[in-house]
């Protein structure tokens, strides 16, 4: 793990990279997971993670926090409730009771979908999507055109991790991405 260029002044993202656990082979061969349970095993890396956010939308007239399951929910809420915003829960098929909208998206190995509870979303709301990693994109993307289609302007996507050789980056259409730590 590494900080991210930009905020390699900031001696919290060391503490946050660093409690970041690299599983390797799983869940398959070949694979160097980022675990974040460590992350949130550190009260203060834990803590810091969530203020970095924090800091970077207070003010920004975020109306909507959007998590997308499951480890984006554990950084949304908190993020939501520190902004005053609406929290949403992005969730997989037959999680949400009640109407939902649906988005499919294509992964590396088939496909999935992402659904949101209707009128969830207003016209006009300021959305920001939070998750804990972005690699190739595919699920981000599926967040910010659910989001779009009901009407949200998806101001920022937020990751704590990013692994750049993915280059899930290149596939948001240039929506903007905030990332804490760059995998190596």
């Amino acid at each position: 793990m590494s900080a991210c260029k930009d905020r390699e002044q900031d001696p919290r993202i060391e503490g946050i990279a660093s409690s970041i656990r690299v599983v390797p082979n799983f869940p398959k061969p070949g694979i160097m997971f980022q675990d974040i349970t460590t992350l949130l095993l550190d009260p203060k890396a834990f803590k810091n993670t969530v203020d970095l956010f924090v800091e970077r939308y207070t003010g920004k007239d975020i109306t909507v926090v959007a998590g997308i399951e499951a480890r984006g929910f554990i950084f949304g809420p908190p993020i939501a409730l520190a902004i005053g915003a609406k929290f949403i829960p992005l969730r997989k098929p037959r999680k949400l009771p009640g109407e939902v909208i649906s988005e499919e998206y294509v992964l590396e190995y088939g496909t999935d979908c992402l659904q949101m509870h209707i009128g969830a979303v207003q016209p006009g709301d300021r959305a920001l999507v939070v998750d804990d990693l972005i690699a190739t994109g595919g699920t981000l993307c599926a967040a910010i055109k659910l989001l779009e289609r009901a009407g949200a302007e998806v101001v920022e996507c937020a990751c704590v991790i990013e692994l750049p050789e993915l280059k899930g980056r290149e596939r948001l259409n240039g929506k903007p991405l905030y990332i804490l730590v760059e995998s190596r």
